[in-house]
C-alpha cells in the first residue's frame, strides 16, 4: 500500500465515521442534518435527497463497497436507506436528480435495491405528462402556471438519465420512461428554434433581444433552462451541466448511446455545437461562461466546478466521444473533452486566488467534484496530466481537513462576517461525497489501472467499467 493510499484512505475513513456519528434514527428510518451547527438540528425537508440527504450516503457505501466489505453498521443504515426511499416513493411528487424520484433511483441501484427502482419509474410514469413533469419551484407570479423544467439536475434531462438507469440495469419500464423524456427534450429544441425563428421574423433583432430576454444564447442554442413561454419576464440562464445546454447534451447524448437511438446523438451533437459557440478557446482550454449575461451578480464570470464550470461540461463530451460521434463543430469530441480539463488543470485551482473564487472542496462546487472528474477521464484516457491533478487535489483536502471533534471540511463565503461555514454532512457539499472521492483516489494510486470507477446515473459513460487505457 502507497503511504498517499494509505494517507487518502486514512482521512476518508475518519470522515465517514464522522459522517455515520451524525446519522438520526426516528420511528420513520434514517435522516442526516444538513451541515453541524451545534444547535439542536431540525429534519431537513430534502432529507431523503441524493444532495444532502440519506440518498446521498447511498453512493459513498458504494464506494467503501469497491475497497472493503461493509461492517455491520453499515449494513444496518445501507438497508434503512433502502427501506425508506421505497416506503416514501408513493407519496412523492419530486422529480429531481438533486433530491427526487430520480435521486431514489439513483440510491437504490447503489445500494442493489432493483424492486425499488421500478417502483420509483412507475411512480414518475404516474406523474408524467405530455410536456414535462410538476414541480414546485418555478411558480406565478414570475413563471406561468404549469411551468416546466427541462436541465439535468430539477427536471426532464434527469428524468431521463434515471431512465436510462433504470433500463441499464433491466428494469422493467425504464426504457419508456426514457424514451418519453426524450421525445420532450427532442420537442423542446425544436419549439425553442421556432420561438428565435419566430423573434427574428417579427424584427425583434439579437440586441434587442438581449435587452428583453437576456438570452440570445440560451434561444440561439435551441434549449432554454425554462422554456420561453412560461416566463413572462426572461431571465439569466446557466449553460453549464447542473440547468444548462451541457446537461441537456450529456443526458441525451448518453441515452442515445444506452437505447441504440441515433437521433438523440445527433440532437446532442447540435446543442453541443450551439454550447461550444457560446464558449471561450483558448490555447488548449474551453470554458462556458456561468451565466448569459454575465453581470447579473458578483460571481466570477467563469468558474471550474462540476455544477457550473469546465469540469462538468466536459462530462457532455465525454458522452458524444463516447457515442461514436466524430466532430462537433470540426473537432473531435475527446478534444472538446481535454480542453475543458486542461482549463480546469490551468485555472489556478485549488489555491484561493482571490475571495469567492475556490472556497469550497465539496462536490457539486468543489475540489472533490472536479477531481473525480479527472479520475474518471484518467480512467478513460491514461491521461497523466489528469492523474497528476487529481492526486493534487486529493493532498488539498487532506490538508483542509478539520479534526476536532471527528474529520470533516469548513468551507468558505467570503460575504460573512464570520466567514467560515459549519461542516456540512451529506453526498454533494458534505464529508460524505469528500470522503468517496479520497476513496477512489487511494484505490487508484493502489491498484493502478486495475481500480474501477464507481458507476453512477451522471458519469457512467465518462470510465466504463470496461475502460482500458
Amino acid at each position: 500500500m502507497s503511504s498517499a493510499g494509505a494517507t487518502y484512505r486514512d482521512t476518508a475513513e475518519a470522515a465517514w465515521q464522522w459522517t455515520l456519528g451524525q446519522v438520526r434514527w426516528a420511528d420513520d428510518g434514517p435522516w442526516i442534518p444538513t451541515s453541524v451547527t451545534g444547535d439542536e438540528p431540525q429534519v431537513p425537508d430534502d432529507r431523503d435527497g441524493m444532495h444532502s440527504g440519506i440518498a446521498g450516503l447511498a453512493h459513498t457505501l458504494a464506494e467503501i463497497r469497491l475497497s472493503r466489505p461493509w461492517t455491520a453498521a453499515e449494513t444496518k443504515l445501507g438497508d434503512a436507506i433502502a427501506e425508506r426511499l421505497i416506503r416514501e416513493i408513493p407519496g412523492c411528487s419530486d422529480v429531481t436528480f438533486f433530491d427526487g424520484l430520480v435521486s431514489t433511483i439513483g440510491a437504490l441501484v447503489a445500494l442493489d435495491r432493483l424492486d425499488g427502482v421500478r417502483a420509483a419509474v412507475v411512480r414518475l410514469q404516474e406523474l408524467a405528462a405530455d410536456d414535462g413533469w410538476p414541480q414546485t419551484l418555478m411558480v406565478p407570479p414570475r413563471f406561468a402556471p404549469g411551468a416546466r423544467i427541462h436541465d439535468m439536475t430539477l427536471g426532464t434531462a434527469g428524468v431521463l438519465l434515471g431512465g436510462v438507469w433504470a433500463a441499464r440495469h433491466g428494469v422493467e419500464g425504464g426504457r419508456e420512461l426514457a424514451d418519453h423524456a426524450a421525445g420532450i427534450l427532442l420537442t423542446e429544441i425544436a419549439l425553442a428554434g421556432a420561438e428565435a425563428e419566430a423573434e427574428v421574423g417579427a424584427g425583434v433583432d439579437a440586441e434587442a433581444r438581449a435587452a428583453v430576454g437576456a438570452e440570445v444564447g440560451a434561444i440561439d442554442v435551441g434549449w432554454p433552462f425554462v422554456p420561453r413561454r412560461f416566463r413572462p419576464e426572461a431571465g439569466a440562464v446557466m449553460p453549464n451541466l447542473s440547468h444548462g445546454l451541457a446537461g441537456v447534451a450529456a443526458a441525451l447524448a448518453s441515452a442515445g448511446l444506452s437505447l441504440g437511438r441515433p437521433e438523440l446523438v445527433a440532437a446532442a451533437t447540435k446543442v453541443s455545437e450551439q454550447l461550444v459557440s457560446l464558449g471561450v478557446t483558448d490555447g488548449r482550454g474551453f470554458i462556458v461562461q456561468r451565466y448569459i449575461p454575465t453581470e447579473i451578480n458578483d460571481e466570477d464570470e467563469f468558474t471550474y466546478t462540476w455544477c457550473h464550470g469546465a469540469s462538468g461540461t466536459s462530462l457532455a463530451f465525454a458522452a458524444l466521444d463516447a457515442a461514436g460521434v466524430k466532430s462537433v463543430a470540426g473537432t473531435a469530441p475527446a478534444d472538446w473533452r481535454a480542453r475543458c480539463l486542461h482549463s480546469v488543470r490551468t485555472s489556478g485551482l485549488p489555491a484561493r486566488l482571490h475571495p469567492g473564487f475556490w472556497d469550497n472542496d465539496g462536490r457539486c462546487c468543489g475540489t472533490a467534484g472536479v477531481g473525480d472528474i479527472l479520475l474518471d477521464s484518467w480512467h478513460r484516457t491514461g491521461s497523466a496530466e489528469d492523474l497528476a491533478f487529481a492526486t493534487l487535489l486529493a493532498d488539498t483536502l487532506v490538508e483542509h481537513a478539520f479534526h476536532e471533534g471527528g474529520t470533516y471540511w469548513r468551507f468558505t463565503e467570503h460575504r460573512n462576517e464570520n466567514p467560515l461555514l459549519p461542516p456540512a454532512v451529506g453526498w454533494m457539499q458534505g464529508a460524505a461525497g469528500i470522503a468517496a472521492y479520497l476513496l477512489h483516489t487511494a484505490r487508484v494510486v493502489e491498484q493502478g489501472t486495475a481500480a474501477q470507477p464507481q458507476q453512477r446515473m451522471d458519469t457512467w459513460w465518462a470510465a466504463p467499467a470496461d475502460a482500458h487505457h
